[in-house]
């Protein structure tokens, strides 16, 4: 083997470890790194990339390289101590990505919901102009030679986006979510003020958040949203089957009209914070209308297929205010057909947490089943179950398991939304194992 540094990405499945990998492959460094052996969606990219993945194992670890620990391992993790005993470099995710984004313009994109949908759709539509390197949050990520500008997801869990200080900030919302490391919804507010002021040039914050509109900065906030007090606003907005479509007003200034194959309301704004991203950038307009038509989506959000007479959509909802714009948007898309939603609950201290919001949320679907809760490895059990949840669920609430999807053959040519940040996909893949069955018999 040559003495090449090679860079080892501890948990490289996971996916901004994925996307930060897929950066540092595409500008020519060596990559690999270790994980769990399951089947993961973000490991597709990876082997298609040719990046060594090997199951943990710390003699994996050795002098010629530069570590990259991934968040969700703890230092008693084997590789990881392994890494710390030797006189090698040694970062955290959140560290190396602080470092990574040094030299280019940089916007991180922040925020409870909607970082991964506007990091995604922010990253198409700069990468159809100049070069510009990404890192989102569905394990997509990409190095370019000579990027003039950088896009990257910025994380508030555990406070790791204090690592970055970017040129550029888009900040989606406040909410509280991560009971299990934030306190109260102060907490998280403290969290965001500190990111506000290690930005260099400009805030780009929804105005309709009345917790954004407290924070105060070194360089301008510019707020965005429907109403005559945002700066970047949307106006005469029209949403159909097809996408939505408005104009964009900045200060008065009308900017022209801007259309999304995008639905929900959600999106409408995750629009106006790019265009006013690339407003300030001197980026052409025209050339901004151009890439937002041909936005596909991100991994996970909203991502749909069609099996047998069925839609299906899969997506990572798992706060009550993901699951209501997710519903709004597939309204917007099919508001003839029944909405029928599959839901596995993230973690039991933020079930517990958000318990009544989770079903009113819920309620906004036709009919509602869920699974059991999904633990994580920060806490395996809790004092709650989904029957708790289901309990508080006038539109349903039958617990499923990947044994019996059978309850869902109920329905035909409607639409079926698995939401979850756990292993819904089991769940899914039951389904369309029974979906597919049953229509080869039928033909």
């Amino acid at each position: 083997m040559d003495n090449q540094n090679i860079y080892h990405f501890i948990g490289i499945k996971g996916t901004g470890m994925a996307a930060m990998a897929l950066i540092l492959n595409d500008r020519g460094d060596k990559v690999q790194g270790s994980d769990i052996t399951q089947y993961t969606f973000t490991q597709r990219g990876l082997e298609k990339a040719g990046i060594k993945i090997m199951p943990f194992d710390e003699n994996n670890i050795t002098d010629n390289m530069t570590v990259i620990i991934g968040n969700a391992f703890t230092e008693d993790h084997p590789e990881v101590k392994k890494a710390r005993s030797m006189n090698i470099p040694v970062y955290r995710y959140h560290e190396f990505l602080g470092k990574l984004i040094e030299g280019k313009t940089s916007i991180g994109v922040a925020g409870a919901h909607g970082k991964t949908s506007t990091t995604g759709l922010l990253a198409h539509v700069l990468s159809g102009i100049a070069p510009t390197d990404y890192l989102v949050g569905d394990g997509s990520g990409k190095g370019v030679p000579n990027a003039r500008f950088f896009v990257y997801e910025a994380d508030e869990y555990r406070r790791h986006f204090l690592a970055t200080y970017p040129d550029y900030a888009i900040m989606t919302n406040i909410d509280f979510d991560h009971p299990d490391y934030y306190e109260s919804i102060d907490d998280v507010i403290d969290a965001f003020q500190t990111f506000a002021s290690q930005v260099k040039k400009g805030i780009f914050a929804w105005g309709d958040d009345k917790n954004l509109r407290k924070l105060h900065a070194n360089v301008p906030i510019y707020y965005y949203g429907l109403d005559d007090d945002d700066d970047f606003q949307a106006v005469d907005v029209k949403r159909t089957t097809k996408g939505s479509q408005f104009h964009v007003m900045y200060r008065g200034e009308d900017l022209g009209e801007f259309m999304v194959p995008l639905f929900g309301e959600h999106n409408v704004l995750n629009s106006l914070a790019v265009i006013a991203v690339a407003y300030f950038e001197d980026v052409d307009l025209n050339e901004i209308r151009e890439e937002l038509l041909t936005f596909e989506g991100v991994k996970r959000r909203f991502s749909e297929r069609k099996v047998a007479d069925m839609t299906i959509i899969d997506d990572y909802a798992h706060h009550p205010s993901e699951i209501k714009a997710t519903l709004d948007a597939a309204r917007q898309e099919y508001p003839n057909k029944e909405i029928v939603v599959v839901f596995q609950p993230h973690t039991f201290s933020r079930t517990i947490a958000l318990m009544d919001d989770f079903a009113s949320s819920l309620n906004m679907a036709d009919h509602v089943f869920l699974t059991d809760i999904y633990g994580s490895p920060r806490e395996a059990s809790g004092d709650v179950s989904s029957q708790d949840l289901a309990n508080k669920i006038t539109k349903g609430g039958e617990i499923l398991t990947v044994e019996n999807m059978s309850p869902l053959l109920d329905y035909d040519n409607d639409v079926v939304i698995f939401m979850g940040a756990g292993d819904i996909m089991k769940y899914e893949n039951a389904y369309e194992e029974l979906l597919s069955h049953l229509s080869n018999k039928i033909n």
